[in-house]
């Protein structure tokens, strides 16, 4: 059974570890009953080793999460097995495809000893390095099948995982993306619509297409390696390209 104390060693450990990195870093707790958030804390967990190993034995009963301002984050486990010391996973951001990680080695996460402050220290100097080149691999796989928009146009790529890309030019095309469910990422300016629902999807292009119209910015649908077509506004959404999650390219 999970007891109080247990959960205030964890979410204080990670105050002090968020405090201790460069650059500014915030912590969330995420107790017991937030089931929601620990299962998708899982589901991005970027590991193939020591984390990975540890979560098919023991699934989170709770997690702490480093955030960093540009959508990096890190989580905070326990270490089943062990007296002292906690696990510390780098986290797959959600706004990028699985395509993206494609060829891109899991920032595997590490074991921290129970003094925050050298383990900052060793977080530092190996799992942030890693990740930080990871993640810039990734943002990059994932603005390569992005088609490049211009001030007067916005172009809807497909991704291989039927979501929808854009790098929008332009606060005004940026905002009603945003408002019609595209979410950024904050490193790469590129905004995405996830096909999970495709009927959601389609009705969200139409709303699209029809705002940027209003505000004399067509809107064109592309797939990366074809012909943009001439249409403005389209009118639905075509069938999205088959595709399959990767295997393997996030830890689950």
């Amino acid at each position: 059974m999970h007891d109080h104390e247990h959960s205030e060693r964890l979410a204080s450990y990670a105050d002090v570890l968020a405090g201790e990195l460069p650059d500014p870093w915030t912590s969330t707790y995420h107790p017991p009953d937030a089931k929601d958030a620990l299962a998708e804390l899982t589901d991005r967990i970027w590991d193939l080793d020591l984390v990975a190993e540890s979560l098919a034995e023991h699934p989170l009963q709770h997690a702490a999460v480093l955030s960093r301002p540009d959508g990096a984050q890190l989580a905070v486990l326990d270490r089943h097995g062990e007296r002292d010391g906690f696990l510390i996973a780098a986290v797959a951001p959600r706004a990028l495809p699985d395509e993206a990680y494609r060829s891109v080695p899991e920032p595997n996460g590490i074991a921290l000893t129970d003094d925050p402050f050298l383990s900052a220290e060793q977080v530092a100097g190996d799992l942030l390095a890693r990740y930080d080149t990871a993640l810039a691999q990734a943002r990059h796989n994932a603005a390569a099948d992005v088609q490049p928009s211009q001030p007067d146009r916005v172009v809807l790529t497909w991704q291989p995982d039927g979501s929808l890309a854009a790098a929008p030019v332009g606060e005004t095309a940026a905002a009603v993306l945003a408002d019609n469910g595209f979410v950024p990422d904050q490193h790469s300016g590129i905004y995405r619509l996830t096909g999970d629902d495709t009927t959601v999807q389609a009705r969200a292009v139409r709303e699209t297409g029809r705002q940027l119209g209003a505000r004399g910015i067509a809107t064109a649908l592309q797939h990366p390696s074809g012909r943009i077509p001439p249409t403005a506004t389209p009118a639905a959404v075509p069938p999205s390209p088959a595709a399959s999650r990767i295997p393997g390219a996030r830890a689950r």
